[in-house]
């Protein structure tokens, strides 16, 4: 890189650190939701295949582009289901905004009932009707995009599932975790009520503790990748909350949710002694597949941090242009967390959520963008929560 008589050349940025100043939060807000729906449209088109078919249909480096895919793909119930969180959270908002109290978990309880009528499934006759908001006018997000089981079966129920009253008592699948990063982007809660409202918001569909803790200490880690925090020292500062203090009373950290995490950021701690990516058979091996809420989030966190500049797995090409180091960051996580054999648009929507938080929109490639499915809908849906929340 040559520089100008009298200068000197920028540092190279830490893992993690990014490329140019910090983005206004209605930037963070955008970028997570699109970020999120991008890498969720790139991980449906092999959400049901093992890495084997995927690189028989794409090649050994697996699915990178949507180049790739001729007649483009999607996004799934991972993205509508966050737009509909989003919308509940803006309804609470909008009533505190008007000097009204509301029950936020009902807030959210009831849109996603919304969501519920959406995919083909009646609304139980003793739930409690309400009248439809801007995101049920918007006809992309009524198709069926291969919802997770629990999601439905939970809402089909009629009853408003607690912590203490669970539906679906078992269920512990990724459905919570993909669905809740718009419990980070609200500015001025303490991580106390962030994860309180996460965690109550799972429980509308999935019971077991390991479900609802995922969900929480993913919105954690958007809130203070929100909040300024580098990558990892979000990350570390969401595992930190987990163990020490924002769960309820009695309840106890799930195992399983702190092992994938803690290895989620054990692998990455030093990669190029590791001597460069995990293959994604290894990945899988290391991690889980991603159906499970735990395994979902640590994949993903896995791809976000292994493929942080300067951990030795950018390309050359990043080196002093501005704004590609974010943008080919987001590509090669987004990659990694599509090519496995497992729940590919959960694991790629939550690494999108996490880089898009993080960057805010300068990380979202342009021509990814282009190719996106109703992009003026996770637009107009961010623009609202921005306006609402005054970012």
């Amino acid at each position: 890189m040559s520089t100008e008589p009298g200068t000197t050349p920028a540092s190279a940025p830490k893992p993690g650190q990014p490329d140019s100043p910090a983005p206004a939060h209605g930037s963070r807000i955008h970028g997570c939701l699109l970020g999120g729906a991008l890498g969720d449209s790139l991980g449906y088109a092999v959400e049901f295949d093992d890495i084997a078919a995927i690189r028989a249909r794409f090649g050994p480096a697996g699915l990178q582009d949507f180049s790739a895919l001729d007649a483009g793909s999607p996004f799934s119930d991972d993205t509508q289901m966050t737009l509909y969180t989003a919308d509940g959270l803006l309804e609470a908002l909008e009533w505190a905004n008007d000097g009204v109290a509301a029950d936020i978990n009902a807030c959210l309880w009831l849109a996603y009932l919304r969501w519920l009528g959406t995919q083909g499934v009646a609304v139980p006759p003793s739930a409690p009707f309400q009248p439809p908001r801007w995101i049920d006018a918007q006809d992309v997000l009524k198709s069926r995009r291969s919802p997770g089981n629990a999601c439905l079966s939970g809402l089909a129920t009629g009853e408003m599932g607690t912590v203490q009253r669970p539906v679906n008592p078992e269920a512990k699948g990724c459905g919570t975790v993909m669905r809740s990063a718009p419990f980070g982007l609200i500015p001025h809660l303490g991580p106390e009520l962030v994860y309180k409202l996460s965690a109550d918001a799972a429980s509308l569909t999935h019971g077991h503790p390991a479900a609802r803790q995922s969900a929480g200490v993913f919105s954690l880690l958007i809130h203070a990748l929100a909040s300024g925090l580098e990558l990892r020292e979000a990350a570390q500062a969401a595992l930190g909350h987990l163990r020490g203090g924002v769960l309820r009373k009695g309840e106890e950290p799930d195992p399983d949710v702190v092992a994938r995490f803690e290895a989620a950021l054990q692998l990455t701690g030093d990669l190029p002694g590791h001597g460069g990516l995990l293959s994604p058979e290894d990945l899988v091996s290391e991690l889980g597949e991603g159906w499970v809420a735990e395994e979902a989030l640590a994949v993903a966190l896995y791809a976000v941090l292994a493929t942080a500049p300067g951990t030795g797995t950018e390309t050359a090409s990043d080196s002093g242009i501005a704004g590609l180091p974010a943008q080919n960051h987001f590509r090669a996580a987004i990659a990694v967390a599509v090519n496995h054999s497992g729940d590919s648009d959960s694991t790629a929507s939550i690494a999108g959520n996490i880089l898009g938080a993080y960057y805010g929109e300068r990380c979202l490639p342009a021509d990814w963008l282009a190719e996106l499915q109703a992009p003026e809908v996770i637009r107009g849906m961010a623009s609202k929560l921005a306006d609402v929340t005054g970012t």
